[in-house]
């Protein structure tokens, strides 16, 4: 398997290569020369294997570089019911007739960020070691990628972590989990900004060759491939438990900012898993909803851009949309290179083609957005009528597949995160607290090691340049 640009600049990597270095050198993102095709007898096989076995067999088919049983033994060490809490990993829990959720926030971090973290961490630690290389892995965070990056990372050898924030824009639950982390290898930079600015900062810093290779950067956030390669696993898991054979078809739910981890459902429906729709799912900074409605993207200002009460979808750049649109547009990278590269104002905007426009539904792609009182609602009625608490962006996610169910058909709501997370809006709509391990009993009382920043790439450069291993 080899990885191109978006953009064209740079063809023919591979997934070692790309693995370590992220965003490709003219700024676009990498993606497989192809999708592998699985075909009807494939999914019977792989319907009955575990979830470690279930990802071997499918991030194998996108790594022919790193030796089958080195790949092997990476995942079943990632994939463990210690790490993740039961043998399935990613458990299925029916809401009623027409909905389930998809459990991926059993992690460490209890965020569905785990679920490709964890292996990150460890495909990083394998092929730094094999390499003798050292990395500083630089990041973006809503809330969080941050806290599953860092515990993914913590202690790593040869892997030092700056991950920059929006500064008192997270959830309390949040900050105190990333911010009490006191291991040497973590650096948390809080960004006076919105999560947009601290995105541009990594994207600056990346697009600064000379910077980027004399200090060995590279990125956690979504626009790595093989994070979202990981993230392709839990849609086939999802779909086994909610199918009895191969030919019904379901449709996902996913609650999205950055089209992250939507994007890595369309890889999974390209590859040819029976996916009827994919339902995305914003919250009011509604970027994405507007383009699968109209075909006009629209990025907004950091003055427009709002704050909510599902603050990790506060989001009006999403970076991996752009590979959907290199697949949209029939992998023109000249096109996607004008649309998203220079030519695009920092704060700029296109509008699809008519003909282009009407190609996203073949894609199945669908939309819709949640709103704080849809949140409240959604919360209250799941607890009252199911007593499942669920956080403020799997509400979201909720309420807007209850807008696109279509009769006889299964829709999968990806869960994102445990409702401790966003405690104070689940006690606002269910009148009770979200229940909480002892682990983190005392976690917001614990002391912090963070820094406030300038929005400023130059300064972030500087930090790295003085904190770093190199």
């Amino acid at each position: 398997m080899r990885y191109v640009s978006t953009r064209g600049g740079s063809v023919d990597r591979r997934f070692s290569e790309i693995l370590l270095e992220g965003l490709a050198p003219d700024g676009g993102l990498y993606m497989p020369t192809a999708y592998p095709k699985i075909d009807d007898a494939t999914l019977r096989r792989w319907r009955g294997l575990s979830y470690a076995e279930l990802a071997f067999e499918i991030l194998s088919l996108y790594i022919d570089d790193i030796p089958a049983d080195a790949l092997r033994t990476i995942i079943a060490n990632t994939y463990t019911p210690e790490i993740f809490g039961s043998t399935q990993i990613t458990p299925l829990r029916k809401l009623d007739d027409s909905i389930s959720l998809l459990n991926l926030s059993d992690g460490p971090t209890f965020a569905f960020k785990d679920m490709a973290m964890q292996l990150l961490g460890n495909l990083f630690e394998v092929e730094l070691e094999r390499r003798g290389l050292q990395l500083n892995i630089l990041g973006a965070t809503s809330g969080d990628t941050g806290s599953a990056a860092e515990y993914a990372m913590r202690g790593k050898r040869n892997v030092q972590v700056f991950m920059l924030s929006p500064h008192g824009r997270m959830s309390p639950f949040q900050q105190a989990q990333m911010f009490s982390l006191q291991d040497e290898n973590i650096h948390n930079l809080a960004v006076e900004g919105s999560f947009d600015t601290c995105q541009d900062i990594v994207k600056a810093v990346s697009a600064d060759l000379g910077f980027k290779r004399q200090y060995s950067i590279g990125t956690v956030n979504s626009i790595n491939w093989a994070r979202l390669l990981a993230q392709v696993v839990y849609y086939f898991a999802g779909y086994f438990q909610a199918t009895t054979d191969n030919s019904e078809r379901v449709s996902f739910c996913v609650p999205s900012g950055n089209f992250g981890n939507i994007c890595a459902g369309h890889v999974a429906r390209m590859m040819g898993l029976p996916i009827e729709n994919l339902v995305l799912a914003t919250n009011e900074n509604d970027v994405l909803n507007e383009f699968f409605k109209t075909g006009r993207y629209r990025v907004r200002t950091s003055r427009e851009a709002m704050i909510t009460s599902s603050p990790s979808m506060d989001i009006s750049k999403a970076s991996n949309f752009e590979r959907f649109v290199f697949d949209l547009l029939g992998r023109d990278a000249q096109r996607v290179a004008q649309m998203f590269g220079t030519e695009l104002p920092r704060y700029g905007q296109f509008t699809l083609e008519e003909h282009a426009f009407a190609q996203i539904a073949s894609y199945g792609f669908v939309s819709g957005k949640s709103t704080h009182a849809d949140r409240l609602q959604t919360i209250s009625d799941t607890w009252e009528r199911h007593r499942m608490m669920i956080d403020p962006h799997t509400a979201d996610g909720v309420k807007v597949a209850r807008e696109h169910l279509r009769p006889g058909k299964r829709t999968i709501v990806l869960e994102t995160a445990l409702p401790l997370k966003f405690d104070e809006i689940v006690r606002q709509a269910t009148g009770q607290d979200a229940p909480r391990p002892p682990s983190v009993a005392d976690l917001e009382q614990r002391p912090r090691r963070c820094r406030v920043i300038e929005p400023s790439a130059d300064k972030v450069m500087a930090y790295i340049a003085q904190h770093c291993n190199c």
